[in-house]
């Protein structure tokens, strides 16, 4: 029987997997329903192989595969790249900025095809329920959400893998699973993240041989190249619009799916697509971007996942560079106090909330001068600095040199009272301390 008679048509978030497949299956069943599969393709690449035919032959009216690489690169990413976001000051929120985007997709196919409610298969434990579901009340508060892990039904059903690996078989569902796995992964453009089974163990070193395929984009720092290789960026308003590398025409003709748009100054130009994916092949190349962190989960909890981020983590390294030459200092100050807010916005799934664009209403203002070029050297992990200018620069040579005959610029004596000013208080904090010791 439905548990809702109203809903008649159901957009669920499908990947293919296990999960997914089961939960079609048992939504169509559950709610005497017509279920649409939607799959956003944020960067997943062969992953999304076969995808359309396994839907539809678990049950699925249709499968709606939405290409939405570049509206993830240019409409979150390089906006969250804008504002330095970081989480804990370690995780480069790969997850978290692409569920705003793939609720926005779904919110955009359920309305197309008249559905009544979209389902995912996020756990009552993780994060994502809390994404998926803020966003989509954002959106859509009209349509329902339905989450069946939060069901006491569906878990009575479904106590562990095994049990869905048996209604798969018995249903006819096409799935490939085992009932073990080490761990389980998620992969968009900017990241790939590993977390639970082994991994749930904190003491667990993921670092040995023993892991060495479970990652996918980089490779370790230990294997990388011997040579550094130089790669420099050209910036515009915060946003990085060209790259100049070598072998740059080589790497874009390897990747396959990358446009350019143009040249200036021998640099090629690119769509924040195409950026992302030659950072992602150069970050990885030298292993860089790669972390292992506790979090704090927003439902509570601590968690341990690992993260691959080559690209992401390049471009915020030398997004930071340009800004140190350009930037205000208190406009830079102003907008740092905010990233712990803005990184907690994204992470906790409060994208489309109010707070979250007012903030980006200003850091989009403060990056109206950030423009220019940055070199950088990637080394064995490590992403180094090798210089950065810009025509809007606010680096004064005269100003900064120590050496004589720029008095004129900077005169030296004008720290005196500079000094003695900031020392007054100072100075009457140390005659109280004096007079009740």
């Amino acid at each position: 029987m439905s548990a809702n008679d109203k809903i008649n048509k159901i957009v669920v978030a499908y990947s293919g997997g296990l999960d997914t497949s089961v939960l079609l299956t048992w939504l169509k069943e559950t709610y005497n329903a017509e279920v649409i599969a939607y799959c956003a393709d944020v960067g997943q690449q062969e992953e999304l192989d076969g995808l359309e035919e396994k839907a539809l032959n678990t049950g699925a009216s249709k499968c709606i595969i939405d290409d939405l690489k570049a509206t993830f690169a240019k409409d979150y990413i390089y906006p969250m790249i804008q504002a330095e976001a970081i989480y804990e000051g370690q995780y480069l929120l790969g997850t978290s900025i692409a569920r705003p985007c793939i609720s926005e997709g779904m919110v955009r196919v359920a309305r197309e095809f008249g559905a009544d409610a979209i389902a995912h298969g996020a756990t009552g434990k993780g994060n994502d329920q809390v994404r998926f579901e803020l966003s989509t009340a954002s959106l859509a508060p009209e349509i329902e959400m339905i989450a069946p892990w939060r069901q006491d039904r569906f878990r009575e059903q479904f106590p562990g893998r095994a049990e869905m690996i048996d209604y798969a078989a018995a249903n006819n569902i096409p799935v490939q699973a085992s009932a073990s796995k080490s761990y389980s992964m998620d992969r968009n453009l900017l990241h790939i993240s590993f977390e639970s089974g082994v991994l749930e163990d904190c003491w667990y070193d993921a670092t040995t041989d023993a892991d060495r395929d479970m990652y996918v984009l980089s490779v370790s720092p230990e294997e990388a190249p011997d040579q550094p290789e130089y790669v420099q960026f050209l910036f515009e308003k915060g946003n990085c619009i060209g790259l100049k590398t070598e072998a740059l025409d080589s790497i874009i003709d390897e990747l396959g799916d990358v446009t350019k748009e143009g040249t200036v100054d021998d640099y090629t130009l690119l769509s924040p697509y195409g950026v992302m994916r030659v950072l992602n092949h150069l970050g990885g190349k030298h292993g860089i971007g790669r972390i292992d962190m506790v979090e704090n989960r927003f439902v509570g909890m601590k968690s341990r996942g690992i993260y691959e981020t080559p690209g992401g983590t390049i471009l915020m390294a030398a997004h930071r560079q340009i800004e140190s030459l350009t930037m205000d200092r208190e406009v830079m100050r102003t907008r740092d106090t905010l990233i712990p807010k803005y990184a907690e916005l994204v992470y906790n799934g409060f994208w489309f909330a109010p707070e979250r664009e007012a903030l980006q209403t200003l850091v989009t203002h403060t990056q109206e001068t950030v423009s220019g070029e940055v070199r950088m050297k990637l080394y064995k992990g490590n992403t180094i600095t090798a210089g950065r200018r810009s025509p809007l620069s606010l680096y004064d040579e005269d100003v900064a040199t120590m050496e004589g005959g720029a008095e004129d610029a900077y005169n030296q004596n004008d720290a005196t009272g500079f000094i003695r000013l900031n020392a007054l208080r100072l100075k009457s904090e140390a005659r109280r301390r004096e007079r009740t010791s």
